[in-house]
């Protein structure tokens, strides 16, 4: 395949990947492998934007790799590997702040809302976090990144940034990236309050499902899971104030690749002590094998930094030749 049809997305190694990861994004990487040339990372340097404990760091790198695998990455149809081994994203990112604004740079909401009213004490990183995101793209040249509504302005700001580069120097270098929306992407909500992101920072592990929970602990997050008293309506617009429902409804439909009217005809009328149980054997059916896979990974490391490792190899090789001609479009000296 050629650059014209080559994906890049990433994921952060920290913390266990969750139902949303999976239903959001992962379960997509799957079904692009056969369309696209994949490149899939795990961005362990936007990871440390945030303090970490370096030997979580280590380790979740691996269990990340580990679920990525169970869930379907295969690495003889993609590139899987760990950002911080291929020094192209960091050396392109450079560049990248010499061609970025910050007036782009403010504009950018995740910021703020990671950043909150401890503003000042956040780190540069996280504020070039969006920066580094171009170059992990750019450095491959890829030509589309999957995306979720919270990464479109990030994506936005990269293609501003190919564009100035392009234009600054009076080249056609960098392709200008597109996104690829999928209408069966779901985005799931915390199991504790259907207002919120489902989120690995959560302090209550019963906020989310881990692609590495078990059957039994599957079965009890979602008997636990917050809901209202009320029945199931015939369809979802019944649902537009009960943010708990909707989202268990939403979980349901997309696991069964159905739709939400499909899933409010099916239990019309039905309470939450016949809906949770009905959930919970389809999400156990899906996600219990993985969690299955994932530990049988976690117990061959070197299986997995073998795979990682080779993944690295590869990226390097890609990205060496983007990255020389960038420098000498520069007008960096060539050693």
């Amino acid at each position: 395949m050629t650059e014209t049809n080559r994906i890049f997305s990433g994921v952060q190694p920290t913390g266990n990947l969750h139902l949303g990861n999976y239903l959001g994004a992962i379960r997509n990487w799957v079904s692009l492998q056969g369309e696209y040339e994949s490149l899939f990372c795990l961005v362990d340097m936007h990871a440390i934007t945030e303090a970490q404990d370096p030997k979580a760091l280590t380790a979740s790198t691996l269990e990340g790799a580990a679920s990525l695998l169970a869930a379907g990455i295969d690495p003889e149809k993609s590139l899987v590997f760990v950002q911080s081994q291929n020094p192209a994203h960091a050396e392109l990112a450079w560049i990248f702040n010499c061609i970025a604004r910050i007036g782009w740079l403010n504009r950018m909401t995740q910021f703020k809302d990671k950043a909150g009213k401890n503003r000042e004490n956040a780190t540069t990183g996280l504020y070039v976090y969006p920066v580094l995101m171009a170059a992990d793209i750019l450095a491959y040249k890829a030509t589309h990144v999957p995306v979720g509504d919270d990464q479109k302005q990030h994506l936005e700001l990269a293609r501003d940034i190919a564009q100035s580069f392009n234009s600054q120097f009076g080249v056609d270098h960098f392709p200008i990236i597109e996104p690829l929306i999928f209408g069966t992407a779901t985005r799931v909500m915390s199991l504790r309050d259907g207002t919120a992101k489902m989120s690995k920072s959560d302090a209550s592990d019963f906020s989310r499902i881990n692609l590495t929970d078990d059957a039994d602990t599957i079965a009890k997050k979602i008997r636990k899971a917050r809901t209202d008293p009320d029945p199931l309506p015939g369809h979802p617009d019944g649902l537009a104030e009960r943010p708990e429902a909707k989202n268990l409804v939403a979980i349901y439909a997309a696991l069964s690749n159905q739709t939400p009217e499909q899933i409010c005809q099916e239990f019309d009328g039905a309470t939450f002590s016949t809906f949770k149980p009905a959930l919970a054997d389809l999400a156990i059916s899906i996600l219990a094998p993985m969690a299955d896979e994932t530990a049988r990974l976690r117990a061959d490391p070197e299986y997995v930094r073998g795979i990682l490792r080779t993944g690295a190899e590869k990226a390097r090789e890609m990205s060496q030749p983007v990255l020389a001609a960038t420098k000498e479009i520069v007008g960096f000296l060539a050693p």
